[in-house]
């Protein structure tokens, strides 16, 4: 209902032109370049040093009946998770910062495009980040023999809706912000996700009470579908984790327009 609703008030024209200042700004100057790629590095940096240095000393892992080596295990949550810190980095720091300091969410409204508009073109532009990792991150997996071509092109459509589903909440909560500080608060919150959600252990390891709450968490259920395709596992289950991360999505760009609404408008 929500996704319809926003659907229903999008102008693709303004949405478009929203994306357009963010490429203008991409070509700018290579510091942003520098910027975009360098959040590919840090989990392929865990996937080298946890999934193949330490993979070395646990060796094969048995998981839902299949028997895998440690590293296949990891590579598609670190997958998963480089598809997050893409679209979360766009969507919190670089959005708070054009909200708060630049004013330019307030510029923009002076033209025809609206708070709804505004946050849908940003949450696009972050899955083109996001995006950018992950495409980059598939072809380290296959490279190093971690998943098939096949499926590689499978998982890709699955990135993308994770950096959707985080792209929106991302936006949702840069709009709760007060200042910078605040930022301490979910950079914690994401490292806890980014350790406790399925990515170096099964979730079937941790008590059935700390299982419950890792399940209900967002990158939980990204792990779980990224790393059912790349192991060409295919399950209903995959589409109920698909689904959560489409309601995220949809109730994170409809949160963060109404607070636009509230904040500029106002």
């Amino acid at each position: 209902m929500v996704t319809t609703l926003v659907a229903s008030r999008l102008s693709p024209g303004r949405v478009g032109a929203v994306i357009g200042r963010n490429v203008g700004a991409l070509r700018s100057g290579p510091s942003y370049w520098i910027v975009l790629l360098s959040g590919f590095f840090e989990p392929l940096l865990y996937l080298l040093s946890i999934g193949v240095g330490v993979g070395a000393l646990i060796g094969a892992l048995t998981v839902d009946g299949r028997t895998m080596s440690y590293a296949s295990f990891v590579a598609p949550a670190m997958l998963a998770v480089s598809a997050m810190s893409g679209a979360l980095a766009e969507t919190t720091f670089n959005f708070f910062f054009k909200l708060k300091y630049m004013k330019t969410f307030e510029a923009v409204l002076a033209t025809p495009v609206r708070p709804i508009e505004i946050a849908v073109g940003e949450l696009v532009w972050s899955i083109v980040r996001g995006s950018l990792y992950t495409a980059i991150f598939l072809v380290v997996m296959v490279a190093m023999g971690l998943t098939e071509p096949g499926w590689a092109l499978a998982a890709f459509p699955a990135t993308a809706l994770v950096g959707l589903a985080f792209g929106g909440l991302g936006m949702a909560v840069s709009t709760l912000m007060r200042g910078w500080q605040d930022f301490d608060l979910m950079g914690t919150g994401q490292f806890a996700l980014f350790l406790f959600s399925g990515t170096f252990s099964p979730v079937q390891d941790y008590p059935v009470g700390v299982e419950v709450l890792i399940q209900l968490t967002p990158l939980y259920h990204a792990v779980e579908l990224v790393r059912g395709l790349c192991m060409g596992v295919l399950g209903w289950g995959l589409l109920g984790h698909a689904a959560y991360l489409v309601v995220l999505a949809g109730a994170g760009v409809w949160f963060a327009s109404r607070r636009l609404s509230r904040v500029l408008c106002d």
